[in-house]
Parts: C-alpha cells; sequence; structure tokens
C-alpha cells in the first residue's frame, strides 16, 4: 500500500513538473518571438546607477512575462531583473532574466538570450537558455538529461586546465580582491572566451567549452544553469563549491569534467589566499 502510494505521489510530481516544464516552454516562445522581431532594430538604451544598460525591450519582455505567470499561476513567486520581486518567498518562485548580455544585444552581437528558471525550495529545478535569433534553447529539469534544441547533450571530458577552454563574461567584472583567481585560471587554461554572456553556459553544457568563471552576477543572472549543466554531466557551484540556489552570492563557476572543477575550486582557493 506504502509503495503504491509513494508511486501515485511520484507520478503527480512528475505530472506537475511536466505542466511547470510546458509552460516555462512557452515562456521561452513567447520572449523568443519578442526578440526576433526587435533584432534588426537599434534599441533605446538607458543607463542604470550601476552603469548597465537597460533597454525598454528588457521591460516590456520581463512584463509579458509576468503576466503569463500571474494569470496562470497566482501562488507563485516571480523575481525578475526589472521589476521588483513578488512573493519571493513562496515554495514555488519563478526567475527572469529577459535579456542576458543586453550589451551585446545592443551592439548587435548575437550572444544574448533570456533566462528563465523555476526554483523549489530555493533549489532551481528547471532551467532555459534561450536564443531566439541563433536558434538554440537548452532546456534543463533537475534529475533528467539536459536537451539543446530537443536533442539530449552533454559535456566533454577534459584531460586537464591546460588543455581547457575558459569562458568568461567580461574580465572587467572582477575587482581587485577577485582578480588574482582570474588571473589564475588565464594561466591554467588553453585559450579564453570573453562576452559570451548567458551563451556560454549552454555552449558548455554541450562539450563546446570546458569552464566557466564568472563574477558580478545576480539569481536572474545564473538560476537556469545548474539544471542545465548538471543534467548534462557537468558540474556548477559558487566559487567555495557549494550548489546554486537562491541565497546564491555573485561569484559562480562550471566545467564540464567534474575534475576539472575540482581543480579549479584547489585554484581559487590557493589565489584567493595571497
Amino acid at each position: 500500500m506504502t509503495s503504491r502510494s509513494g508511486g501515485e505521489a511520484g507520478m503527480r510530481s512528475k505530472e506537475e513538473e511536466d505542466s511547470w516544464l510546458a509552460f516555462a516552454w512557452q515562456l521561452a516562445q513567447e520572449s523568443g518571438s519578442i526578440l526576433r522581431e526587435a533584432a534588426t532594430v537599434r534599441p533605446d538604451v538607458e543607463v542604470k546607477p550601476d552603469r548597465s544598460f537597460v533597454t525598454a525591450l528588457d521591460a516590456r519582455i520581463e512584463r509579458r512575462l509576468r503576466e503569463r505567470i500571474a494569470d496562470r499561476f497566482p501562488s507563485h513567486g516571480i523575481i525578475g531583473e526589472e521589476e521588483a520581486s513578488a512573493n519571493s518567498d513562496a515554495d514555488l518562485v519563478w526567475v527572469l532574466d529577459p535579456i542576458d548580455g543586453t550589451a551585446a544585444f545592443i551592439a548587435g552581437l548575437p550572444v544574448y538570450g533570456t533566462l528563465i528558471a523555476l526554483m523549489r525550495e530555493g533549489e532551481p529545478i528547471i532551467g532555459i537558455i534561450d536564443h531566439p535569433v541563433t536558434g538554440d534553447r537548452w532546456i534543463g529539469v533537475r534529475g533528467r538529461p539536459t536537451l539543446h534544441n530537443g536533442s539530449p547533450c552533454r559535456t566533454r571530458a577534459c584531460g586537464a586546465l591546460g588543455e581547457a577552454i575558459l569562458s568568461a563574461s567580461n574580465p572587467d567584472f572582477f575587482d581587485d580582491e577577485e582578480r588574482p583567481a582570474l588571473d589564475a585560471m588565464r594561466a591554467a587554461t588553453a585559450w579564453r572566451i570573453w562576452g559570451g554572456a548567458c551563451m556560454s553556459f549552454g555552449l558548455l553544457a554541450s562539450g563546446r567549452t570546458d569552464a566557466a568563471f564568472d563574477t558580478r552576477m545576480k539569481l536572474w543572472d545564473f538560476a537556469p544553469f545548474r539544471p542545465i549543466i548538471e543534467g548534462a554531466g557537468g558540474v556548477v557551484t559558487d566559487w567555495e563549491g557549494q550548489p546554486l540556489t537562491q541565497s546564491t552570492g555573485k561569484r559562480i563557476m562550471a566545467a564540464g569534467d567534474p575534475a576539472r572543477h575540482r581543480e579549479m575550486l584547489r585554484l581559487v582557493e590557493t589565489s584567493m589566499k595571497h
């Protein structure tokens, strides 16, 4: 009797998860259609107090996604980049970044995308990285294989950091305290890719790069990465090696090969002591 009850509960849980996933996919479809339409037009730009960029399109996409979520799941919380959080202590919280890589979007470099995640009790269980202009979409669900454009994808093995391609959003993001860690990563890896925004993490999940190292991140910048990278066989954590959650700080790192992630953690620990 107990196993049947447990099986029924598990089935209900999977059905519920599938409904959230289908809805997240719909959100990505909607944001993608707006982004594709705007891709060929030079946007109006404002500069925030922290010197980051924002466009009217950021706000438009986030507002539309928030409306859809509030209509479909009124009890769920929402955390987004452009508007105040709503019910952020709920068991289920959607996290939205309407345009990750806004500077790239403004410059016309097609590495920007929309990030959508669903957190359950502070843990990301569904994640989407959507790049409508290049036609790339990564979908991760906790405990399931990651999909890239509908097909399973995997990270690649990497024998040593000295063979690795490392990505970082921008070397200018690293402050004086963090720069020794970045310098150590640069010295240890074979090649560096700058400016890939969220696409870098999707490409890592697809086995195109080996490691990612970033700082000055907010929850909406990284919430989808954990189910996507873990579902592809990789590891993504903060710089202390803790899994990404709703309370993670600004520093994150990832590797397709778990052994390289351990090596990166040792490098950070050693470099940040000096």
